[in-house]
């Protein structure tokens, strides 16, 4: 989609076709630092009761059907279809809670220990992410798994037992009482899905094909609701950000049109601009997108994640040293953000700052191993300064990531003929290298 960059969209990774036959789709990770900034606040509460904490991350893909999953102990996803169809956050928290009990009631833990071959966990692409985190001795590698979704193996992966089901319905209203989170929202999520199973499989949402429904689970999860009742707050806070969220979700994903009929439902006068300079910009009126990113920052002057889309307007627009300093702002006023420090290095690669591009991208990876963007402009910048060892071990890492593990061979060991014995590059070009011999052998 033409207009999707602006999202910083990126392929996660290539599924590892070992054993099927249909050709799965990838999943396509939306990365953007306002979402989800706005995703970790909402989730923050419900995380804190669960037990998880900060370990889980919430990352939203592309896609607009209706679905939400997780696949490790690190990370749930949400598809875009879902984050429009649910109005208020605590539909999302209940999505969230949900799913954050299938991590806490060990759920992922008995299927991965359950997988009865590596040729099956291969199959599922499971086999590669736990190589390539070994490989780099980095467990949130493996959150650049993409999960192909047209195979019978990989819906029996996400597939949930009734069992399951019901167990997360029960942690998750527990969490969200817990947080004093409205729990009601976890039934109207069900409410959605009501009736699904009665459709023919090609027909129902894929949650509903992954979460088992049922009219009796539906009234089990009232009852538990019934029971934690009257211990809700308000979330004002989050109404926003949510309603931040979800309207630039909407801004690019929806035709322009839409959001030029629907931009004053927004209650926030800095949303509002907010969502006119999205669509000023997928309609290249530079000027306008530029007019109204301006009055949000007037109404929110250290808010760095409107900086960044300042930016993004510039780069794209190809005013790229006033990109360089809307980037810059937005780096100053989010220092730790991967996101920010990562396009604040793309943007100064364009103005043929390579060596001051490093230093941001390097600190991007440290923050965030999982954008393979951030991976790719390393190896371009490297090249630039003529390091070519550096070069390659970036080329390999993020062809390892993608699950190119030939391509990412290739370039493991042009860097380990290029980088200083024992350093810290060369140990990581030296792993790579040896997670893909071993693929290779058990792919013999």
């Amino acid at each position: 989609m033409r207009a999707l960059p602006a999202f910083v969209t990126t392929l996660v990774a290539a599924l590892l076709l070992v054993w099927t036959t249909a050709p799965a789709r990838a999943a396509t990770l939306i990365r953007d630092s306002d979402i989800e900034n706005a995703l970790a606040r909402m989730a923050a509460p419900v995380l804190r009761a669960s037990g998880l904490g900060g370990t889980v991350k919430i990352l939203l893909i592309d896609d607009n059907s209706l679905n939400a999953f997780v696949i490790d102990s690190g990370h749930i996803y949400i598809h875009t279809g879902l984050m429009m169809r649910l109005d208020t956050p605590e539909k999302l928290q209940g999505v969230v809670a949900h799913e954050a009990a299938h991590i806490a009631n060990g759920h992922l833990t008995r299927r991965m220990a359950n997988l009865d071959s590596a040729r099956t966990a291969a199959g599922l692409g499971l086999a590669l992410a736990l190589a390539v985190a070994a490989a780099t001795g980095r467990g949130d590698v493996a959150a650049g798994l993409a999960l192909g979704t047209q195979t019978s193996a990989q819906r029996q992966f996400l597939a949930h037992t009734r069992a399951e089901e019901a167990s997360a319905d029960q942690s998750g209203i527990r969490y969200l009482a817990s947080a004093g989170i409205d729990p009601s929202g976890l039934i109207a999520v069900h409410k959605i899905f009501e009736g699904q199973e009665h459709l023919n499989v090609t027909r129902q949402d894929p949650y509903m094909r992954s979460h088992p429904l049922t009219r009796d689970r539906i009234r089990a999860t009232e009852r538990f609701v019934a029971a934690y009742s009257g211990k809700s707050k308000p979330q004002p806070e989050l109404d926003y950000w949510y309603e931040r969220a979800r309207a630039k979700v909407t801004a690019f994903k929806r035709p322009v049109k839409w959001t030029f009929q629907r931009y004053s439902e927004s209650p926030y006068e800095d949303v509002r601009h907010m969502r006119l300079a999205v669509a000023y910009h997928r309609q290249q009126d530079r000027a306008k997108a530029l007019n109204h990113i301006e009055k949000a920052i007037a109404l929110r002057p250290t808010d760095a994640q409107y900086y960044d889309l300042k930016g993004q307007i510039h780069l794209q627009s190809r005013q790229f040293q006033d990109a360089v300093t809307a980037y810059r702002k937005a780096a100053d006023l989010a220092p730790r953000d991967g996101l920010i420090l990562g396009n604040l290095g793309r943007a100064l690669m364009t103005v043929d700052q390579n060596k001051e591009a490093l230093t941001y991208l390097e600190k991007s990876r440290d923050l965030d191993f999982r954008n393979m963007r951030v991976l790719r402009d390393l190896g371009l910048a490297y090249a630039q300064v003529g390091n070519n060892g550096m070069a390659s071990v970036s080329t390999a890492e993020r062809y390892a990531l993608a699950g190119r593990l030939e391509d990412a061979e290739i370039h493991a060991q042009r860097a380990l003929g290029l980088l200083p014995r024992g350093s810290s590059a060369y140990r990581r070009a030296d792993d790579i290298l040896a997670a893909a011999k071993r693929a290779k052998a058990k792919k013999r």
